[in-house]
């Protein structure tokens, strides 16, 4: 059956227009006790009560276009009553011609807390029932939520094989400018912005360790007194893939999936980590150039579920990949995350 991907692209992009609405109004019209109220605890995350009030208008514009779509199957948590709904209601999950996996809001405590954008990210494939995994993904969607203090908001979206594109929706006036997308193209990372994802406890002494132990190996005669690298712990995978598709940061890995999995064999209690909804959209970053693996250096290509746990590693290019790769798995495999 064939797809049409515009219209798939139409949707998911119109569906992440009304969720920055109800965010918006939430953060101009809500406490932050009201939006920040835990509505729920699943096996994945802690749902709040802004993730509650945009899930709401999800299904019913998902269900309004699935007929056109020829059948939908929405992988998102939470939503439902189960992980996986099929619309439009009623239908055969089999008959379904895609899969769409979602994550309404990626940096829901950024965003309640009205500190800092978050973003909708979805990514549509075609539906091979449960064997559907990322690399089937053919149109994604990021929409950028902005906070209370800001007008401008990104609208990112890809299609296989035809790029990545990018546009500013103006909140005030309407207006939507087109905008580029331009990853890094510095040849290292030195000076530049480039972090391992440690936001979260426990066991962030571990990645800091490797994170200093690779500065010191890549620039050994870095002059003292120098800023050798910057960083930002951007608290949403879809924001971290933003910073480097706009060029702002060069390098970015989350390996919390690995850690834990080490730490858990220790005794140790393990702490939230990145799942496959979280990063639905990366093949945005891939179409703009930005590439993107596994912890051991593979294509990423978790399965289109809400369960797992996922490591990913963004280089801003290719020369950035080649300077850091080899060093950066060489201290995985001695720190025991990696074999």
């Amino acid at each position: 059956m064939s797809m049409n991907l515009d219209l798939i692209r139409d949707v998911l992009i119109q569906i992440g227009r009304r969720v920055r609405e109800r965010v918006y109004h939430s953060l101009t019209h809500q406490s932050l006790e009201e939006r920040t109220s835990v509505h729920a605890e699943t096996e994945e995350d802690t749902i709040y009560q802004i993730d509650r009030d945009v899930e709401s208008i999800i299904l019913p514009e998902l269900n309004r276009h699935a007929a056109a779509l020829n059948g939908v199957i929405l992988i998102a948590e939470g939503i439902g009553d189960e992980d996986a709904v099929a619309l439009p209601h009623g239908c055969d999950p089999r008959d379904a011609a895609l899969r769409i996996l979602m994550d309404p809001i990626d940096g829901t405590r950024g965003i309640m807390y009205d500190k800092r954008s978050a973003f909708f990210l979805a990514g549509a494939a075609p539906n091979r029932d449960e064997a559907a995994s990322l690399r089937d993904v053919v149109a994604s969607v990021m929409v950028e939520l902005p906070t209370s203090r800001s007008y401008l908001s990104d609208e990112i979206w890809a299609l296989r094989g035809q790029g990545a594109h990018r546009s500013t929706y103006n909140m005030k006036s309407g207006e939507i400018e087109a905008r580029k997308i331009a990853p890094s193209q510095s040849k290292t990372l030195l000076g530049g912005f480039g972090q391992i994802s440690r936001f979260f406890p426990p066991a962030k002494e571990i990645l800091a360790r490797i994170e200093d132990q690779l500065i010191e190996r890549l620039f050994p005669d870095a002059p003292a007194g120098r800023a050798i690298l910057f960083e930002d712990q951007y608290i949403s995978t879809g924001g971290q893939l933003y910073e480097m598709l706009v060029g702002h940061d060069r390098f970015v890995a989350d390996l919390r999936a690995s850690l834990y999995r080490r730490i858990e064999k220790e005794g140790r209690r393990i702490g939230l980590t990145c799942h496959p909804y979280d990063v639905a959209a990366h093949n945005i970053a891939q179409e703009a150039g930005v590439i993107v693996t596994d912890a051991r250096g593979a294509d990423l290509d978790p399965p289109l579920t809400t369960t797992g746990a996922v490591d990913w590693i963004a280089y801003a290019n290719p020369s950035i990949r080649d300077e850091i790769q080899p060093v950066l798995m060489d201290l995985l495999r001695e720190q025991g995350l990696i074999e």
